[in-house]
């Protein structure tokens, strides 16, 4: 049977969340403020919640698109007394609060752990003994398989994560399932993997290296492309992750199930990827540079992923080309740059 030919089921995203509590760890991020603007669209009842702390991503100018049409508690995820509070009474939690830098989990390792294991930790507790009835869809990476033995990569890949942040974001994602499956706490996790789009973090790579791209090229500095440029990634416009996460909130197969999310695309070059954006952007130049040896170490080589599970299971599937996901990132980043250097 071809991919064609499957009958995939058709949630009701559109009527699903009218009205339903929903809360957004990590809201006022570069996912959870795409994901809190669809919603609003939605017409559901929005808490944020964020830290603001200054390297994570936060920024209070993502959410300036709907003003008043969400409540921001600013709160840290590692405070079970608040998360005891906040959790309650949602119908909804999307989990996407986390420290996502692969160098930053490697240079302060105890940070990383308290964020991605005993927050999460924290947070499911506090469903547990408040609200578990909760739904929640967890956020989680492509980190954690680490230099791949085989490609595209599915779910039954073995996991061997390269760094610290893999190792952790790998624990999160775990206790999600064993307090679906022991708790009856419905949770599901996607694994994504390069996501890009308006309101990420650009000024640096703690978020995304596509990130420093755009504002690189945007500021005329020469993109920088590590190594010789040839390895290959996936890549997921901003829009179609929302929807991903959308779908698994609304599916009832798809708790305690975990999912890749990946391009319909073929896998591209970074180079090739380098001179597409460049060609989008009207001009630019970029440089190829030896990897610092702090990335070298983390490299994992080529990676794309394989997102037939979640297309079978809940018929998501992406509908961004890449071109057009950049252009459309361009254009965001050219109206509100110094928003965001």
């Amino acid at each position: 049977m071809t991919r064609s030919e499957i009958q995939i089921p058709k949630p009701e995203v559109e009527g699903f969340f009218a009205s339903k509590r929903v809360l957004i760890t990590g809201g006022l991020g570069f996912i959870g403020s795409n994901l809190a603007y669809r919603l609003v669209q939605l017409g559901a009842k929005i808490v944020l919640v964020d830290s603001l702390i200054p390297d994570y991503g936060g920024n209070l100018f993502n959410i300036a698109d709907y003003p008043g049409q969400v409540t921001v508690n600013i709160a840290d995820v590692r405070d079970e007394y608040s998360m005891d509070y906040l959790v309650r009474g949602q119908d909804i939690l999307f989990n996407l609060a986390g420290q996502t830098s692969h160098l930053d989990s490697m240079r302060d390792p105890y940070t990383d752990l308290e964020i991605n294991v005993r927050s999460q930790l924290s947070i499911l507790e506090a469903c547990r003994k408040n609200n578990p009835d909760v739904r929640i869809v967890y956020a989680s990476t492509r980190q954690f398989y680490g230099k791949p033995d085989y490609l595209p990569v599915d779910e039954q890949h073995l996991l061997h994560p390269t760094d610290v942040n893999g190792i952790n974001k790998m624990a999160g994602e775990w206790y999600h399932i064993v307090y679906n499956n022991v708790y009856g706490i419905r949770a599901t996790s996607l694994r994504l993997t390069n996501t890009y789009g308006p309101r990420m973090r650009i000024k640096d790579a703690r978020q995304t290296f596509l990130g420093v791209w755009l504002k690189q090229v945007l500021t005329g500095e020469p993109i920088l492309v590590y190594g010789d440029g040839q390895q290959l990634r996936d890549f997921n416009y901003i829009d179609d992750v929302v929807e991903a996460m959308l779908i698994a909130a609304v599916h009832p197969d798809a708790s305690g199930k975990i999912y890749n999310l990946g391009s319909s695309e073929r896998p591209i070059g970074l180079l090739d990827l380098a001179r597409l954006l460049i060609e989008i952007n009207g001009g630019g130049e970029y440089e190829l540079i030896p990897f610092p040896p702090d990335r070298k170490a983390i490299d994992i080589g080529d990676y794309y992923a394989s997102y037939e599970k979640i297309e079978r299971d809940l018929g998501w599937s992406p509908k961004t080309t890449l071109a057009e996901g950049l252009r459309r990132s361009l254009d965001f980043y050219r109206a509100n740059l110094a928003r965001y250097l």
